[in-house]
Protein backbone atom coordinates (compact mmCIF):
# COMPACT_ATOMS: atom_id res chain seq x y z
CA UNK A 1 0.00 0.00 0.00
CA UNK A 2 1.08 3.23 -0.82
CA UNK A 3 0.98 7.01 1.11
CA UNK A 4 -1.74 9.32 1.07
CA UNK A 5 -0.58 13.02 0.20
CA UNK A 6 -2.84 16.01 0.97
CA UNK A 7 -2.78 19.45 -0.36
CA UNK A 8 -3.73 22.80 0.65
CA UNK A 9 -3.22 24.71 -1.99
CA UNK A 10 -2.38 28.25 -1.87
CA UNK A 11 -1.16 31.28 -3.75
CA UNK A 12 2.04 31.58 -1.95
CA UNK A 13 2.69 28.31 -0.30
CA UNK A 14 0.97 24.68 0.22
CA UNK A 15 1.07 22.70 3.06
CA UNK A 16 1.39 19.07 2.28
CA UNK A 17 0.48 15.68 4.74
CA UNK A 18 1.07 12.29 4.29
CA UNK A 19 -0.07 9.28 5.81
CA UNK A 20 2.25 6.33 6.91
CA UNK A 21 2.03 3.70 4.24
CA UNK A 22 -0.85 1.10 6.12
CA UNK A 23 -2.92 5.05 5.55
CA UNK A 24 -4.09 4.85 9.02
CA UNK A 25 -2.09 8.25 10.34
CA UNK A 26 -1.78 11.78 8.88
CA UNK A 27 1.02 13.76 10.14
CA UNK A 28 2.10 17.34 8.56
CA UNK A 29 4.51 17.28 5.83
CA UNK A 30 6.18 20.36 5.07
CA UNK A 31 5.02 23.42 3.46
CA UNK A 32 6.42 24.27 -0.19
CA UNK A 33 6.53 27.37 -2.08
CA UNK A 34 3.44 26.80 -4.49
CA UNK A 35 6.38 28.17 -7.87
CA UNK A 36 8.36 24.85 -6.62
CA UNK A 37 5.26 22.82 -5.66
CA UNK A 38 4.89 20.65 -8.97
CA UNK A 39 8.46 19.50 -8.94
CA UNK A 40 8.38 19.02 -4.97
CA UNK A 41 5.72 16.21 -6.07
CA UNK A 42 7.13 14.96 -9.08
CA UNK A 43 10.35 14.01 -6.84
CA UNK A 44 8.57 13.25 -3.82
CA UNK A 45 5.90 10.83 -6.25
CA UNK A 46 8.81 9.30 -7.50
CA UNK A 47 10.33 8.36 -4.15
CA UNK A 48 7.76 7.03 -2.51
CA UNK A 49 4.76 5.40 -2.95
CA UNK A 50 1.25 7.35 -3.21
CA UNK A 51 -1.75 6.06 -3.99
CA UNK A 52 -4.05 9.13 -3.54
CA UNK A 53 -3.75 12.60 -3.63
CA UNK A 54 -6.08 14.28 -1.62
CA UNK A 55 -6.71 17.71 -2.72
CA UNK A 56 -8.84 20.69 -0.66
CA UNK A 57 -11.27 21.90 -1.99
CA UNK A 58 -12.37 25.45 -0.65
CA UNK A 59 -15.96 26.73 -0.76
CA UNK A 60 -17.70 29.62 0.20
CA UNK A 61 -20.43 29.22 2.68
CA UNK A 62 -23.14 28.70 -0.01
CA UNK A 63 -21.04 26.27 -1.82
CA UNK A 64 -19.86 28.49 -4.11
CA UNK A 65 -15.91 27.45 -5.54
CA UNK A 66 -13.58 30.17 -3.49
CA UNK A 67 -11.90 32.50 -5.61
CA UNK A 68 -8.82 30.12 -5.83
CA UNK A 69 -10.07 27.41 -7.44
CA UNK A 70 -9.50 28.34 -10.57
CA UNK A 71 -5.94 28.32 -9.72
CA UNK A 72 -6.40 24.65 -8.44
CA UNK A 73 -8.14 23.56 -11.60
CA UNK A 74 -5.42 24.77 -13.62
CA UNK A 75 -3.03 23.18 -11.28
CA UNK A 76 -4.42 19.94 -11.41
CA UNK A 77 -4.84 19.76 -15.23
CA UNK A 78 -0.68 20.45 -15.43
CA UNK A 79 -1.04 17.46 -12.67
CA UNK A 80 -2.35 15.47 -14.27
CA UNK A 81 -0.15 15.43 -17.34
CA UNK A 82 3.29 15.26 -15.16
CA UNK A 83 1.86 12.21 -12.85
CA UNK A 84 -0.89 10.58 -15.10
CA UNK A 85 -2.77 7.60 -13.73
CA UNK A 86 -2.45 9.17 -10.16
CA UNK A 87 -5.44 9.02 -8.11
CA UNK A 88 -7.03 12.77 -7.27
CA UNK A 89 -9.77 13.19 -4.68
CA UNK A 90 -11.05 16.48 -3.44
CA UNK A 91 -12.26 17.23 -0.13
CA UNK A 92 -13.87 20.29 1.55
CA UNK A 93 -11.53 22.46 3.09
CA UNK A 94 -14.10 25.18 4.66
CA UNK A 95 -12.80 25.97 7.84
CA UNK A 96 -9.75 24.31 7.95
CA UNK A 97 -7.27 27.03 8.47
CA UNK A 98 -9.45 28.08 11.49
CA UNK A 99 -9.36 24.51 12.90
CA UNK A 100 -5.76 24.85 12.44
CA UNK A 101 -5.21 27.79 14.03
CA UNK A 102 -7.31 25.98 16.67
CA UNK A 103 -5.15 23.38 17.07
CA UNK A 104 -2.09 25.55 17.25
CA UNK A 105 -3.16 27.32 20.29
CA UNK A 106 -4.21 24.20 21.98
CA UNK A 107 -1.25 22.59 21.20
CA UNK A 108 0.12 25.15 23.56
CA UNK A 109 2.70 26.69 20.86
CA UNK A 110 3.31 30.40 21.59
CA UNK A 111 1.70 33.94 19.75
CA UNK A 112 4.93 34.05 17.87
CA UNK A 113 4.91 30.55 16.27
CA UNK A 114 1.28 30.80 15.72
CA UNK A 115 1.88 33.44 13.30
CA UNK A 116 3.97 31.33 10.96
CA UNK A 117 1.81 30.73 8.23
CA UNK A 118 4.07 28.07 6.94
CA UNK A 119 2.84 25.69 10.38
CA UNK A 120 -0.80 27.30 9.13
CA UNK A 121 -0.71 25.83 5.74
CA UNK A 122 0.73 22.54 7.01
CA UNK A 123 -1.57 21.96 9.95
CA UNK A 124 -4.11 22.69 7.42
CA UNK A 125 -3.77 20.10 5.07
CA UNK A 126 -3.40 17.84 7.72
CA UNK A 127 -6.38 18.15 8.77
CA UNK A 128 -8.10 17.83 4.84
CA UNK A 129 -6.06 14.53 5.35
CA UNK A 130 -7.25 13.35 8.56
CA UNK A 131 -11.32 14.22 7.13
CA UNK A 132 -10.28 12.52 4.06
CA UNK A 133 -9.52 9.27 6.19
CA UNK A 134 -12.26 9.64 8.36
CA UNK A 135 -14.75 9.81 5.34
CA UNK A 136 -12.95 6.69 4.15
CA UNK A 137 -13.47 4.86 7.13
Amino acid sequence: MGRILAIDYGKKRTGLAVTDELQMIASGLTTVPTNELMGYLTRYCRDEKVDVLVVGEPKRMHDEPSDIEADIAKFLKKLQKVLPGLQVERVDERFTSRMAFQTLIDSGLGRKKRKDKALLDEVSATIILQSYLEAKG
